[in-house]
């Protein structure tokens, strides 16, 4: 016998556990839970995240600018274990009251600037730095073109796809063929640009490439979600060729360990407070 439709009551009440590998940590108001100070290192810059898609673009675009010589670019990168809440602390909300990773404090101007949102950080440490964003008024609308679409996108990809598919506790068809056709979509709209071009705001790596590299070019790799067979990500030629060249460049790949706490032992470093961290 199938199950009674659902009919949404005329007012909802959080009653029931929503389920799911994150089902503990989701709650329907925001502010903090517990107090605590979050740690502080010796760099300007301090860096509070995981190694989830959001919070890799920030680590790999700092190891970018050090490795371009940006000595003002050390930071420390504090580990928040969001399964375990660490976003909900008190210390945590003052930078980010949106409580998601990462949360970037920059102590090097008075007083102390936080950024949150990841899109938000690239953008400041790219203007910051003077690099990685043209200057010219084409080519820099040209990058935010597509790092806001990036941001745009990929809740789409994580919250839509990725949940159904990936961490829902049972499988709908609805939800899943709704955001697997959205996940494809947008795969063919990053395929179709980078047949035109190298990268995506033309012929130099930026922080568009920064931001839509760690979820449409780890999952086209099959690192996100384990779903490039069941998305047919062969098929995205060009943006294979971008995935593979931007995931062999030696700053993403030192930017990946950061705040990694899964997998192969030797990709993983909790904390980075300095080059010697990484080996």
């Amino acid at each position: 016998m199938s199950k009674a439709p659902y009919v949404p009551p005329q007012v909802w009440v959080n009653n029931a556990p929503s389920g799911g590998q994150f089902a503990s940590i989701n709650r329907p108001i925001a502010g903090p839970t517990h107090e605590k100070t979050l740690p502080v290192g010796e760099h300007p810059l301090q860096l509070y995240s995981l190694a989830t898609p959001n919070g890799v673009k920030v680590t790999i675009l700092l190891e970018e600018l050090l490795a371009l010589g940006h000595s003002d670019a050390e930071y420390d990168a504090w580990l928040i274990r969001i399964g375990e809440g660490d976003q909900f602390s008190s210390g945590f909300v003052q930078i980010n009251p949106n409580s998601k990773i990462p949360a970037l404090l920059d102590r090097s101007v008075q007083p102390p600037v936080r950024v949150f949102e990841s899109g938000a950080i690239l953008l400041y440490l790219a203007e910051k730095f003077g690099e990685f964003l043209p200057t010219d008024l084409a080519g820099r609308t040209e990058t935010l073109n597509w790092l806001f679409w990036q941001m745009g996108a990929a809740p789409y990809l994580g919250g839509g796809f990725g949940h159904f598919y990936a961490y829902a506790p049972e499988k709908f068809e609805y939800p899943i063929n709704r955001f697997t056709m959205e996940a494809k979509r947008q795969l063919d709209v990053l395929d179709r640009r980078l047949a035109e071009s190298p990268y995506l705001a033309g012929d130099r790596y930026s922080i568009a490439d920064i931001a839509v590299w760690p979820w449409y070019g780890q999952l086209v790799r099959n690192n996100v979600y384990s779903a490039a067979e069941f998305l047919s990500a062969d098929q995205y030629t060009h943006l294979q060729r971008w995935a593979e060249e931007i995931a062999n460049r030696p700053a993403v790949i030192r930017g990946q360990r950061v705040n990694r706490t899964w997998g192969d032992e030797a990709s993983q470093v909790a904390e980075r407070h300095q080059a010697e961290d990484l080996g």
